[in-house]
């Protein structure tokens, strides 16, 4: 019966991958105020549209100017803005049973770049 033999093991040539694939992008050295203020890019329909005409809608810190926002995405994706435009949302109110409260604020960018520029925000979706 061939139930409690050793099973003969095959060596099996292990492939690594050394690939540029493999390896991060993780070239640049990004400030810790700089990578504050780009929260994260907007991916909504409208946002997705906007793309066509060469803008790009992030998520931005509340406290961020379009100064900073300039800078934060020059030194983050190596590109100059054309135009920054900012969106102040204001929070909901809602209830949860009897209690009240309120969502937070957030602020909106919406980055113009030149007409060569472009910017790859969908890399790991």
């Amino acid at each position: 019966m061939g139930i409690f033999k050793k099973k003969e093991e095959t060596p099996v040539a292990a492939v690594a991958k050394t690939t540029d694939e493999a390896v991060l992008k993780t070239d640049k050295v990004v400030s810790p105020k700089t990578a504050s203020i780009l929260l994260r890019p907007v991916i909504s329909e409208k946002a997705t549209f906007a793309n066509s005409l060469n803008q790009y809608v992030f998520a931005v810190n509340n406290k961020a100017n379009k100064v900073e926002i300039k800078k934060a995405i020059k030194a983050v994706y190596g590109v100059m803005p054309q135009a920054v435009n900012v969106i102040n949302e204001l929070g909901k109110n809602v209830r949860v049973g009897r209690r009240f409260g309120k969502r937070k604020n957030t602020k909106k960018a919406i980055v113009t770049l030149k007409k060569g520029d472009s910017i790859t925000i969908y890399e790991g979706i």
